[in-house]
Protein backbone atom coordinates (compact mmCIF):
# COMPACT_ATOMS: atom_id res chain seq x y z
CA UNK A 1 0.00 0.00 0.00
CA UNK A 2 1.51 3.13 -0.82
CA UNK A 3 2.01 6.01 1.56
CA UNK A 4 -0.14 9.29 1.48
CA UNK A 5 0.84 11.66 4.37
CA UNK A 6 4.30 9.38 6.11
CA UNK A 7 7.66 10.68 4.49
CA UNK A 8 11.06 9.85 5.32
CA UNK A 9 10.74 10.87 9.19
CA UNK A 10 7.13 10.76 9.94
CA UNK A 11 4.33 13.20 8.65
CA UNK A 12 5.26 16.60 8.22
CA UNK A 13 4.47 20.01 6.69
CA UNK A 14 3.67 24.03 7.58
CA UNK A 15 1.59 24.00 10.85
CA UNK A 16 -2.30 24.27 10.35
CA UNK A 17 -2.37 23.54 6.89
CA UNK A 18 -3.72 20.22 5.59
CA UNK A 19 -2.09 17.85 7.37
CA UNK A 20 -0.35 19.44 10.32
CA UNK A 21 -3.24 20.74 12.65
CA UNK A 22 -5.32 19.52 15.54
CA UNK A 23 -7.85 17.86 13.74
CA UNK A 24 -5.37 15.16 11.89
CA UNK A 25 -3.56 14.79 14.84
CA UNK A 26 -6.24 13.01 16.92
CA UNK A 27 -7.09 10.85 13.43
CA UNK A 28 -3.58 10.07 13.44
CA UNK A 29 -3.50 9.35 17.02
CA UNK A 30 -6.15 7.36 17.18
CA UNK A 31 -5.46 5.31 14.35
CA UNK A 32 -1.58 4.63 15.54
CA UNK A 33 -3.35 3.08 19.28
CA UNK A 34 -5.78 1.02 17.12
CA UNK A 35 -3.02 -0.14 15.23
CA UNK A 36 -0.33 -0.95 18.21
CA UNK A 37 -2.78 -1.33 21.13
CA UNK A 38 -5.69 -3.61 19.73
CA UNK A 39 -6.18 -6.73 22.24
CA UNK A 40 -3.94 -4.95 24.58
CA UNK A 41 -4.54 -4.40 28.46
CA UNK A 42 -3.74 -1.31 30.12
CA UNK A 43 -1.73 -0.29 27.50
CA UNK A 44 0.27 3.23 27.25
CA UNK A 45 1.70 5.62 24.99
CA UNK A 46 4.61 8.36 25.53
CA UNK A 47 4.05 11.77 23.92
CA UNK A 48 6.71 14.28 24.05
CA UNK A 49 7.35 17.86 21.46
CA UNK A 50 10.24 20.18 20.86
CA UNK A 51 10.51 23.85 21.62
CA UNK A 52 7.83 24.73 18.77
CA UNK A 53 5.18 27.28 19.44
CA UNK A 54 2.79 24.34 18.02
CA UNK A 55 4.22 21.71 19.81
CA UNK A 56 1.77 21.42 22.90
CA UNK A 57 -1.53 21.63 20.91
CA UNK A 58 -0.70 18.97 18.54
CA UNK A 59 0.87 17.08 21.42
CA UNK A 60 -2.50 17.26 23.56
CA UNK A 61 -5.01 16.73 20.17
CA UNK A 62 -3.13 14.04 19.75
CA UNK A 63 -3.43 12.86 22.90
CA UNK A 64 -7.61 12.86 22.86
CA UNK A 65 -7.57 10.64 19.65
CA UNK A 66 -5.14 8.02 21.39
CA UNK A 67 -7.12 8.17 24.19
CA UNK A 68 -10.36 7.79 22.04
CA UNK A 69 -9.01 4.18 21.46
CA UNK A 70 -9.30 3.85 25.09
CA UNK A 71 -5.46 4.11 25.68
CA UNK A 72 -3.68 5.73 28.37
CA UNK A 73 -1.16 8.74 27.42
CA UNK A 74 1.67 9.99 29.30
CA UNK A 75 3.28 13.48 28.46
CA UNK A 76 6.90 13.85 28.32
CA UNK A 77 7.07 17.74 27.90
CA UNK A 78 9.76 19.28 25.65
CA UNK A 79 11.98 16.52 25.68
CA UNK A 80 15.11 15.73 22.28
CA UNK A 81 13.69 13.04 20.06
CA UNK A 82 16.25 10.00 21.47
CA UNK A 83 15.31 10.69 24.94
CA UNK A 84 11.38 10.60 23.97
CA UNK A 85 12.52 7.15 22.56
CA UNK A 86 14.29 5.89 25.40
CA UNK A 87 11.15 6.80 27.63
CA UNK A 88 9.17 4.87 25.05
CA UNK A 89 11.66 2.00 26.39
CA UNK A 90 11.72 2.93 29.97
CA UNK A 91 7.74 2.99 30.54
CA UNK A 92 6.89 -0.10 28.83
CA UNK A 93 5.02 1.91 26.36
CA UNK A 94 3.55 0.19 23.36
CA UNK A 95 4.42 3.06 21.36
CA UNK A 96 5.70 6.85 21.50
CA UNK A 97 5.45 10.08 19.70
CA UNK A 98 7.35 13.05 19.24
CA UNK A 99 5.74 16.22 17.82
CA UNK A 100 8.58 17.92 15.89
CA UNK A 101 9.73 18.95 12.24
CA UNK A 102 13.32 18.05 13.29
CA UNK A 103 15.80 20.69 11.65
CA UNK A 104 12.78 22.49 9.73
CA UNK A 105 11.52 26.32 10.37
CA UNK A 106 9.40 26.77 13.46
CA UNK A 107 6.58 27.51 10.83
CA UNK A 108 6.50 23.34 10.21
CA UNK A 109 5.77 20.85 12.41
CA UNK A 110 5.62 16.96 12.58
CA UNK A 111 4.69 13.95 14.08
CA UNK A 112 6.85 10.74 14.32
CA UNK A 113 6.36 7.24 15.98
CA UNK A 114 8.51 4.86 17.92
CA UNK A 115 7.46 1.05 18.58
CA UNK A 116 8.01 -0.27 22.01
CA UNK A 117 11.33 -0.58 21.44
CA UNK A 118 12.52 2.25 20.46
CA UNK A 119 12.92 2.52 16.60
CA UNK A 120 11.44 4.04 13.92
CA UNK A 121 8.23 2.18 11.79
CA UNK A 122 8.74 0.51 8.74
CA UNK A 123 6.88 2.04 5.66
CA UNK A 124 4.60 -1.10 5.97
CA UNK A 125 3.41 -0.36 9.55
CA UNK A 126 3.15 3.76 8.25
CA UNK A 127 0.84 2.48 5.72
CA UNK A 128 -1.37 0.37 7.90
CA UNK A 129 -1.68 3.03 10.26
CA UNK A 130 -2.85 5.54 7.26
CA UNK A 131 -5.42 2.69 6.54
CA UNK A 132 -6.89 2.96 9.77
CA UNK A 133 -7.23 6.86 9.64
CA UNK A 134 -10.55 7.71 10.98
CA UNK A 135 -13.36 9.68 9.01
CA UNK A 136 -13.72 12.62 11.86
CA UNK A 137 -11.70 13.50 14.95
CA UNK A 138 -12.62 12.36 18.61
CA UNK A 139 -13.57 15.20 20.72
CA UNK A 140 -13.57 13.25 23.95
CA UNK A 141 -11.64 14.87 26.74
CA UNK A 142 -8.82 13.11 28.55
CA UNK A 143 -6.84 13.38 31.35
CA UNK A 144 -3.04 12.50 30.20
CA UNK A 145 -0.97 11.84 32.94
CA UNK A 146 3.00 12.43 32.63
CA UNK A 147 6.18 11.08 32.55
CA UNK A 148 9.97 11.98 33.28
CA UNK A 149 11.91 11.56 29.53
CA UNK A 150 14.25 14.48 30.23
CA UNK A 151 16.18 13.66 33.41
CA UNK A 152 16.83 9.86 32.54
CA UNK A 153 18.28 10.57 29.35
CA UNK A 154 20.33 13.05 30.64
CA UNK A 155 21.43 10.86 33.49
CA UNK A 156 21.92 7.73 31.12
CA UNK A 157 24.41 9.94 28.55
CA UNK A 158 26.38 11.15 31.59
CA UNK A 159 27.48 7.74 31.83
CA UNK A 160 29.24 7.50 28.55
CA UNK A 161 32.31 9.26 29.87
CA UNK A 162 33.93 8.95 33.10
CA UNK A 163 33.58 11.91 35.96
CA UNK A 164 36.18 14.61 34.20
CA UNK A 165 36.90 13.23 31.33
CA UNK A 166 36.23 17.01 29.88
CA UNK A 167 38.07 18.53 32.93
CA UNK A 168 39.75 21.68 31.16
CA UNK A 169 37.88 21.44 27.59
CA UNK A 170 36.16 24.77 26.57
CA UNK A 171 33.40 23.38 24.03
CA UNK A 172 30.87 26.13 21.66
CA UNK A 173 26.90 24.42 22.41
CA UNK A 174 24.53 25.31 19.81
CA UNK A 175 21.08 23.61 20.99
CA UNK A 176 19.41 25.04 17.79
CA UNK A 177 17.15 26.68 20.66
CA UNK A 178 15.61 23.57 20.64
CA UNK A 179 14.88 20.77 22.56
CA UNK A 180 18.50 19.91 23.80
CA UNK A 181 18.75 23.55 25.55
CA UNK A 182 17.84 21.37 28.68
CA UNK A 183 19.76 18.36 28.65
CA UNK A 184 23.33 18.46 26.47
CA UNK A 185 24.84 21.39 28.29
CA UNK A 186 24.02 20.00 31.63
CA UNK A 187 25.97 16.58 30.43
CA UNK A 188 28.83 18.02 29.51
CA UNK A 189 29.18 20.14 32.40
CA UNK A 190 28.73 16.93 34.65
CA UNK A 191 31.63 15.32 32.96
CA UNK A 192 33.64 18.39 33.77
CA UNK A 193 33.70 20.90 30.69
CA UNK A 194 32.95 24.44 30.37
CA UNK A 195 29.97 24.88 28.59
CA UNK A 196 29.64 28.35 26.34
CA UNK A 197 26.18 28.29 24.60
CA UNK A 198 25.09 29.50 21.30
CA UNK A 199 21.24 28.88 20.55
CA UNK A 200 19.67 28.43 24.08
CA UNK A 201 16.94 30.31 24.13
CA UNK A 202 13.90 28.94 22.28
CA UNK A 203 10.59 31.27 22.39
CA UNK A 204 8.25 28.98 20.26
CA UNK A 205 9.47 30.66 16.97
CA UNK A 206 13.20 30.64 16.72
CA UNK A 207 13.92 26.84 16.35
CA UNK A 208 16.39 26.27 14.07
CA UNK A 209 16.47 30.17 13.07
CA UNK A 210 20.13 30.52 11.21
CA UNK A 211 21.59 28.46 14.36
CA UNK A 212 22.08 24.23 14.96
CA UNK A 213 23.54 21.95 12.50
CA UNK A 214 21.79 23.56 9.54
CA UNK A 215 23.29 26.85 10.15
CA UNK A 216 26.71 25.98 11.63
CA UNK A 217 28.41 29.10 10.72
CA UNK A 218 27.94 31.32 14.52
CA UNK A 219 29.13 28.34 16.04
CA UNK A 220 32.44 28.58 14.09
CA UNK A 221 33.05 32.03 14.40
CA UNK A 222 32.40 31.26 18.56
CA UNK A 223 34.89 28.49 18.77
CA UNK A 224 37.70 30.68 17.44
CA UNK A 225 36.58 33.23 20.01
CA UNK A 226 36.33 31.64 22.26
CA UNK A 227 39.83 29.57 21.66
CA UNK A 228 37.74 26.11 22.55
CA UNK A 229 38.75 22.93 21.73
CA UNK A 230 35.72 22.03 19.67
CA UNK A 231 32.03 22.75 19.25
CA UNK A 232 28.75 21.25 18.86
CA UNK A 233 25.28 21.88 16.97
CA UNK A 234 21.79 20.37 17.36
CA UNK A 235 18.96 20.21 15.23
CA UNK A 236 15.75 21.43 16.49
CA UNK A 237 14.52 17.94 18.15
CA UNK A 238 18.36 16.45 18.82
CA UNK A 239 18.67 13.50 16.84
CA UNK A 240 21.63 15.75 14.61
CA UNK A 241 25.05 16.48 15.47
CA UNK A 242 27.52 18.44 13.57
CA UNK A 243 30.89 19.37 14.83
CA UNK A 244 33.33 22.28 14.33
CA UNK A 245 37.01 21.73 15.25
CA UNK A 246 39.15 24.15 16.78
CA UNK A 247 40.15 25.66 13.99
CA UNK A 248 36.83 26.54 12.49
CA UNK A 249 36.18 24.08 10.41
CA UNK A 250 33.11 22.08 9.80
CA UNK A 251 32.30 18.21 10.48
CA UNK A 252 29.47 17.23 8.84
CA UNK A 253 28.14 13.21 9.45
CA UNK A 254 30.46 11.27 7.17
CA UNK A 255 33.57 12.86 9.05
CA UNK A 256 31.81 12.01 12.46
CA UNK A 257 31.11 8.05 11.13
CA UNK A 258 34.71 8.24 9.95
CA UNK A 259 36.18 8.69 12.76
CA UNK A 260 33.73 6.69 14.76
CA UNK A 261 34.74 3.46 12.87
CA UNK A 262 38.00 3.70 12.06
CA UNK A 263 38.53 4.23 15.71
CA UNK A 264 36.36 1.56 17.19
CA UNK A 265 38.44 -0.94 13.79
CA UNK A 266 41.67 -0.18 15.28
CA UNK A 267 40.51 -1.77 19.11
CA UNK A 268 38.54 -4.66 17.56
CA UNK A 269 35.57 -3.51 18.63
CA UNK A 270 33.58 -2.77 15.51
CA UNK A 271 30.43 -5.47 15.64
CA UNK A 272 30.53 -7.23 12.01
CA UNK A 273 33.16 -4.80 10.86
CA UNK A 274 30.40 -3.12 9.10
CA UNK A 275 29.27 0.55 8.73
CA UNK A 276 26.14 1.47 7.41
CA UNK A 277 25.59 4.56 5.39
CA UNK A 278 23.42 6.15 2.68
CA UNK A 279 23.22 7.11 -0.80
CA UNK A 280 23.80 10.34 0.36
CA UNK A 281 27.27 9.95 2.08
CA UNK A 282 30.75 10.75 0.39
CA UNK A 283 32.53 7.93 -1.52
CA UNK A 284 35.61 8.50 0.75
CA UNK A 285 33.98 7.17 3.63
CA UNK A 286 34.09 3.95 1.91
CA UNK A 287 37.22 4.20 0.83
CA UNK A 288 38.25 5.22 4.79
CA UNK A 289 36.71 2.28 6.19
CA UNK A 290 37.90 -0.05 3.86
CA UNK A 291 41.48 0.83 4.51
CA UNK A 292 40.98 0.73 8.06
CA UNK A 293 39.92 -2.78 7.65
CA UNK A 294 36.03 -2.49 7.64
CA UNK A 295 32.86 -2.13 4.80
CA UNK A 296 30.24 0.15 4.23
CA UNK A 297 26.65 -0.89 3.29
CA UNK A 298 24.23 2.11 2.08
CA UNK A 299 20.55 1.95 2.04
CA UNK A 300 17.80 4.69 1.17
CA UNK A 301 18.26 8.34 2.57
CA UNK A 302 17.00 8.37 5.93
CA UNK A 303 17.94 7.26 9.44
CA UNK A 304 15.02 4.48 9.64
CA UNK A 305 16.61 3.21 6.72
CA UNK A 306 20.03 2.94 8.27
CA UNK A 307 18.59 1.75 11.62
CA UNK A 308 17.11 -1.02 9.17
CA UNK A 309 20.24 -1.92 7.66
CA UNK A 310 21.91 -1.80 10.75
CA UNK A 311 19.51 -4.50 12.49
CA UNK A 312 19.82 -6.65 9.05
CA UNK A 313 23.32 -6.32 9.03
CA UNK A 314 24.37 -6.61 12.70
CA UNK A 315 25.94 -2.95 12.90
CA UNK A 316 26.23 -0.98 15.91
CA UNK A 317 27.05 2.35 13.86
CA UNK A 318 25.55 3.73 10.82
CA UNK A 319 25.08 7.27 10.23
CA UNK A 320 23.85 10.27 7.36
CA UNK A 321 26.37 13.20 6.20
CA UNK A 322 23.01 15.15 7.62
CA UNK A 323 24.87 14.27 11.44
CA UNK A 324 22.30 11.64 12.45
CA UNK A 325 24.41 9.14 13.78
CA UNK A 326 23.08 5.74 15.05
CA UNK A 327 25.42 3.81 17.93
CA UNK A 328 22.83 0.78 18.57
CA UNK A 329 24.89 -0.23 21.67
CA UNK A 330 23.84 2.86 23.02
CA UNK A 331 21.00 4.32 21.66
CA UNK A 332 17.73 2.68 19.79
CA UNK A 333 17.45 5.28 17.08
CA UNK A 334 19.79 8.90 15.75
CA UNK A 335 20.87 10.62 18.81
CA UNK A 336 23.23 13.81 18.33
CA UNK A 337 24.17 13.96 22.46
CA UNK A 338 25.42 10.75 22.23
CA UNK A 339 27.21 11.13 18.30
CA UNK A 340 29.17 13.95 20.74
CA UNK A 341 30.04 12.14 23.37
CA UNK A 342 31.33 9.40 21.46
CA UNK A 343 33.67 11.66 19.40
CA UNK A 344 34.85 13.19 22.28
CA UNK A 345 35.83 9.99 24.21
CA UNK A 346 38.28 9.20 20.90
CA UNK A 347 39.66 12.77 21.48
CA UNK A 348 39.82 11.94 25.12
CA UNK A 349 41.57 8.33 24.23
CA UNK A 350 43.75 9.19 21.55
CA UNK A 351 44.89 12.92 22.63
CA UNK A 352 44.42 14.12 19.20
CA UNK A 353 42.44 17.71 18.20
CA UNK A 354 39.69 17.36 15.82
CA UNK A 355 41.53 18.76 13.06
CA UNK A 356 43.72 15.60 12.92
CA UNK A 357 41.28 13.10 13.92
CA UNK A 358 39.25 14.24 10.52
CA UNK A 359 41.86 13.54 8.55
CA UNK A 360 40.80 10.11 8.43
CA UNK A 361 38.33 10.89 5.57
CA UNK A 362 39.72 12.41 2.27
CA UNK A 363 36.45 13.22 0.84
CA UNK A 364 35.60 12.90 -3.33
CA UNK A 365 35.04 16.23 -4.65
CA UNK A 366 31.30 16.54 -3.98
CA UNK A 367 28.57 19.33 -4.59
CA UNK A 368 24.42 19.51 -4.14
CA UNK A 369 21.96 21.37 -4.35
CA UNK A 370 18.04 21.43 -2.94
CA UNK A 371 15.91 22.98 -5.44
CA UNK A 372 12.05 23.99 -4.25
CA UNK A 373 9.19 22.76 -6.66
CA UNK A 374 5.57 23.12 -6.69
CA UNK A 375 5.09 19.66 -7.64
CA UNK A 376 6.79 16.26 -6.91
CA UNK A 377 6.03 14.86 -10.80
CA UNK A 378 6.59 10.81 -10.66
CA UNK A 379 10.61 10.51 -11.81
CA UNK A 380 9.42 8.36 -15.01
CA UNK A 381 8.13 11.37 -16.64
CA UNK A 382 11.52 13.83 -15.90
CA UNK A 383 12.64 13.08 -19.57
CA UNK A 384 15.46 15.63 -19.51
CA UNK A 385 16.40 14.95 -16.09
CA UNK A 386 16.88 11.01 -16.79
CA UNK A 387 18.64 11.08 -19.82
CA UNK A 388 21.45 13.80 -18.18
CA UNK A 389 21.73 11.41 -15.05
CA UNK A 390 22.30 8.07 -17.46
CA UNK A 391 24.53 10.96 -19.74
CA UNK A 392 26.59 12.41 -16.47
CA UNK A 393 27.16 8.58 -15.05
CA UNK A 394 28.17 6.86 -17.97
CA UNK A 395 31.22 10.22 -17.94
CA UNK A 396 32.12 9.50 -14.44
CA UNK A 397 31.95 5.68 -14.78
CA UNK A 398 33.88 4.43 -10.95
CA UNK A 399 35.37 7.91 -10.46
CA UNK A 400 31.82 9.61 -9.38
CA UNK A 401 28.48 9.12 -8.80
CA UNK A 402 25.17 11.05 -9.50
CA UNK A 403 21.72 10.96 -6.63
CA UNK A 404 18.46 12.83 -7.81
CA UNK A 405 15.95 12.18 -5.24
CA UNK A 406 13.05 13.99 -3.62
CA UNK A 407 12.73 15.35 0.37
CA UNK A 408 10.74 13.10 2.25
CA UNK A 409 10.39 16.13 4.43
CA UNK A 410 9.80 19.08 2.28
CA UNK A 411 8.80 20.35 -1.16
CA UNK A 412 12.29 20.01 -2.55
CA UNK A 413 14.47 17.66 -5.25
CA UNK A 414 17.76 17.19 -4.02
CA UNK A 415 20.76 17.07 -6.13
CA UNK A 416 23.93 15.34 -5.73
CA UNK A 417 27.34 14.68 -7.97
CA UNK A 418 30.55 13.42 -7.29
CA UNK A 419 33.40 13.25 -9.14
CA UNK A 420 37.33 13.52 -9.87
CA UNK A 421 37.69 17.56 -9.44
CA UNK A 422 35.82 20.46 -8.71
CA UNK A 423 35.37 21.65 -11.69
CA UNK A 424 33.64 18.58 -13.29
CA UNK A 425 31.93 17.96 -10.08
CA UNK A 426 30.36 21.81 -10.70
CA UNK A 427 29.92 21.66 -14.59
CA UNK A 428 27.91 17.79 -14.31
CA UNK A 429 25.70 19.92 -11.11
CA UNK A 430 25.17 23.25 -13.78
CA UNK A 431 23.98 20.32 -16.23
CA UNK A 432 21.91 18.82 -13.88
CA UNK A 433 20.13 21.79 -12.56
CA UNK A 434 19.25 22.81 -16.34
CA UNK A 435 17.69 19.69 -16.99
CA UNK A 436 15.48 20.03 -13.52
CA UNK A 437 14.36 23.00 -14.04
CA UNK A 438 13.67 22.06 -17.75
CA UNK A 439 11.18 19.30 -16.42
CA UNK A 440 10.13 20.36 -12.72
CA UNK A 441 8.46 23.65 -11.99
CA UNK A 442 11.49 25.81 -10.03
CA UNK A 443 9.72 28.05 -7.31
Amino acid sequence: MKRIYFGTDGVRGRYQGPVINEDFAAKLGEAAARYFCLGKVSAAVVVGWDTRRSGESLARALASGIGAAGVQVRLAGVVPTPALALATVESGAAFGVMITASHNPAEDNGIKFFNAAGGKLTDEQEAAIEGLLPASAATAPVQPGCVEAAEAYRLKAEQLLARGTLTGWRIVLDAANGATTGTSCKVLEALGATVVTVGHSPDGTNINAGCGSEHPEALAERVLKEQARLGIAHDGDGDRCVLCDETGSVLDGDEIVAILATHALAKGALRGKVVVVTQQSNLGLDAAVRAAGGRTIRTQVGDRYVLEGMRESGAILGGESSGHIVALDVTTTGDGLVAALKVLQVMAETGKPLSQLRQVLRKFPQKTAALKVREKKEFSHLNATNATVRSLESELGKYGRVLVRYSGTEPKIRLLVEGPSESVVTNALERLEVAVRADLDVI
